[in-house]
Parts: structure tokens; C-alpha cells; sequence
């Protein structure tokens, strides 16, 4: 079929459109940063390949000025996009980490893994999990990567991501609790910002879903459309990567604090509230915080970063990695 004609076959408003002949548009974050050594803004970058065969790949992110006697808290980033848009080079993620590192004064490590459709999930999973594999293997100082070798503290570690990256977080951080990540490694904490989780019930109404266009996948009770898109082999309401409360593992977190954080204008906000709940109910032995924006709708940081509460919630993010090494 020729492209110029071929219909829209999903249309995730306004950023992705999927047509009849296969072919995928994606209407943001497809921009590309270079990366740059003792850039201007205070912050070096670099990129690596983690894994060849798949694809699997980071950009790296240090502060230009290192104190060599002090090491510095090692964040493993993961951007959101609904499994779908954006990569750590666009500049929406490529300025937010640059910020973060800066303020916080961490090494960050932001992973760009696999998207769908092209590569549905498990993928992006399996990716991530691959990045955070690749990182903490330098906890001995071998690693083939100097600046975590040089500059990481291993005993430091935070995971971080915003709506689907948040969801990816978590998973990993369970996965983390239930496998280990070896020895010398220590997961102190998790920041899920805005996370993407499942509906609180099979009867909750899919507000996500609600000004999708074209075709659609088949609908199943209590499963956004848009998982169901990106995850085509989901087991629907309750597969535990998208519906904590179904996860039986939850209480091995593998991490000593969570925050989350969320937006009081997201359609996400009670799903936070949600997994901060049930969290706390889990028996996992470890602290959780909830920090709510008035006013705001999803990842309102990333699009007026320079706003005042996109500051505070930057604010919030660096204290909660930084805040028992003060």
C-alpha cells in the first residue's frame, strides 16, 4: 500500500500515529542533542552502547567539576513517552537530566531503550533492566566505563523516571529485590514522577484512553487501550507490571525509600496515590513519601522547567537523593 494513502491505524494524540502500512510517526521527541565534554552548562555527556545486539544504549552525565576524594550518587534514569516517544538525546530529557545532575550533584546514567510498536514490551523492560546491569557492574572499579569507575558511589544507587519510566522504575527496583544487583550495591531509592500504573479497579473509567482516534486494540475490562497497544501479550488487569496491587512481590522492594510524586491535574494522580497506598500496606519494610503539585497536569516539569513549581518538584527530587549525605 502506498504510504501516501495508507489510514491511521492508532493515534496516541498528539504525538504518535501508526498507519495501515506499518510505518510509525512520531510527532515529538525524535530531536537529537550532541553530546558535549566541559559543556557550558556545568554538566559532560557522553553516549555508550550497553548492548550491541539489541541496541541498548545511555547517555552519561557528570559533572564537569568532580571533587576526586568525593564520590557522587549514582542515578539511573529512565524517560517516559508511554513506552512509545523520546530517547535520553532529545532535548525535552537531555536539559531535564543536565539539570538534575547539576543540582543534585550526581552521575547519571539516562537509558534509551527499545520502543513500541516496533518493539513491544517486554522490551523496554528487558532493556532497562540490561542498563542497570551494565551500571552497577562497575561497582568493582573494572567496569569498562571510567567515569563510574572514577566518580559513582555503588552504595549510592536511585533509580528515577517519569510516567512510563516510572512505571519502569519500579519493576526494576522489584526485580532488584527479588534478584539482587550484587555485591557492593546498594539501591537506597526509587522517585517515580507522575508513574504510569493501571486503573484502581476493573470498573474504573479509562481517562487516559479518552481522546484516542483510529483503530484501536481490542478492549478488555480495566486495561487502558494504550497498554494494551504497547504490551499486545499483557494478561489485562492484572499483570504486576502495570497493577502493583496484583504483584505479590511488592513487599521485596528492593530499595530503603520510594518518593512519588504527582500532579493534582494528571489523569494519572489518583493511580499514584494508588501505588503509594498500597505500597504502605505491602509489608515492605522501607519509607515512602508523596509529594502532590497543585495545579499542574503530567510532567508539567518537563515542558516549564524553569517555573516555580516545576523548581520545588526539582527541589524535592534532589533533597530525597541527597538528603541522609548532607
Amino acid at each position: 500500500m502506498d504510504s501516501t494513502t495508507a489510514e491511521v491505524l492508532y493515534f496516541f494524540p498528539p504525538f504518535l500515529r501508526v498507519y495501515t502500512d506499518g510505518r510509525v510517526e512520531r510527532l515529538a521527541g525524535t530531536d537529537v542533542v550532541p553530546p558535549s565534554i566541559n559543556s557550558e552548562t556545568g554538566v559532560s555527556t557522553k553516549d555508550v552502547v550497553i548492548a550491541p545486539e539489541t541496541g541498548v544504549s545511555a547517555r552519561l552525565f557528570k559533572p564537569i567539576s568532580v571533587n576526586p576524594e568525593r564520590r557522587l550518587p549514582l542515578l539511573v534514569y529512565f524517560h517516559g513517552g508511554g513506552f512509545s516517544l523520546c530517547s535520553p538525546y532529545c532535548s525535552m530529557y537531555h536539559n531535564y537530566i543536565t539539570s538534575l545532575v547539576l543540582a543534585g550533584q550526581v552521575i547519571a546514567v539516562s537509558v534509551d531503550y527499545r520502543l513500541a510498536p516496533e518493539s513491544p514490551l517486554p522490551a523496554a523492560y528487558e532493556d532497562s533492566w540490561t542498563a542497570l546491569q551494565w551500571a552497577v557492574s562497575h561497582s568493582d572499579g573494572q567496569g569498562s566505563e571510567p567515569w563510574l569507575n572514577d566518580h559513582a558511589d555503588f552504595r549510592r544507587v536511585f533509580l528515577a523516571g517519569d510516567s512510563a519510566g516510572g512505571n519502569i522504575s519500579h519493576n526494576l527496583a522489584v526485580q532488584a529485590g527479588v534478584d539482587g544487583l550484587g555485591g557492593g550495591v546498594k539501591l537506597r531509592g526509587i522517585c517515580l514522577i507522575h508513574p504510569y500504573f493501571g486503573r484502581k479497579s476493573e470498573h474504573d473509567v479509562g481517562k487516559v484512553d479518552g481522546n484516542i482516534t483510529g483503530g484501536r486494540p481490542e478492549e478488555r475490562p480495566g486495561v487502558d487501550n494504550r497498554w494494551l497497544y504497547v504490551c499486545p501479550t499483557t494478561t489485562g488487569f492484572n499483570d504486576r507490571r502495570m497493577n502493583p496491587a496484583a504483584d505479590e512481590r511488592l513487599w521485596r522492594l528492593g530499595c530503603d525509600k520510594v518518593l512519588v510524586c504527582v500532579a493534582e491535574k494528571d489523569v494519572l494522580r489518583e493511580r499514584g496515590w494508588f501505588y503509594y497506598e498500597t505500597l504502605g500496606k505491602s509489608g515492605w519494610n522501607g519509607e515512602a513519601e508523596i509529594m502532590e503539585t497543585e495545579g499542574e497536569k503530567h510532567v508539567f516539569h518537563l515542558f516549564e522547567p524553569s517555573s516555580e513549581r516545576a523548581v520545588n518538584l526539582m527541589t524535592r527530587i534532589v533533597s530525597f537523593i541527597n538528603q541522609e549525605f548532607v
